[in-house]
């Protein structure tokens, strides 16, 4: 709990993850309506079919990009944050070894 306290255990990831389903599920759903759409329109059709189908397949991949971008910058800063937890214990050792 201190380290929630502390912003040192984020939250945010777990965020992310949820985005990226709701992401993941909008951009299929959008992409079956445009698909639907364009198939009953009378005009513009084809168009509405291909942006569907773009919405479908590339729509997916574009979230998980940006969201695997955004836990990147996260697991940056926990490894940074283990890097100065592990450089903060030799220091103690060595102040208590001088103490004495």
């Amino acid at each position: 709990m201190g380290k929630f306290l502390k912003f040192e255990k984020m939250i945010t990831p777990i965020f992310i993850q949820i985005f990226f389903w709701l992401g993941f599920i909008g951009s299929i759903i959008s992409g079956f309506g445009m698909i639907g759409y364009g198939i009953i329109s009378s005009s513009g059709g084809f168009i509405e079919v291909l942006i569907g189908l773009f919405s479908l397949f590339i729509g997916p991949i574009i979230i998980r990009v940006y969201c695997e971008m955004l836990i990147v910058l996260f697991k940056m800063q926990g490894a940074l944050i283990d890097i100065r937890d592990s450089l903060d214990e030799p220091k103690g050792i060595e102040q208590e070894n001088e103490a004495v």
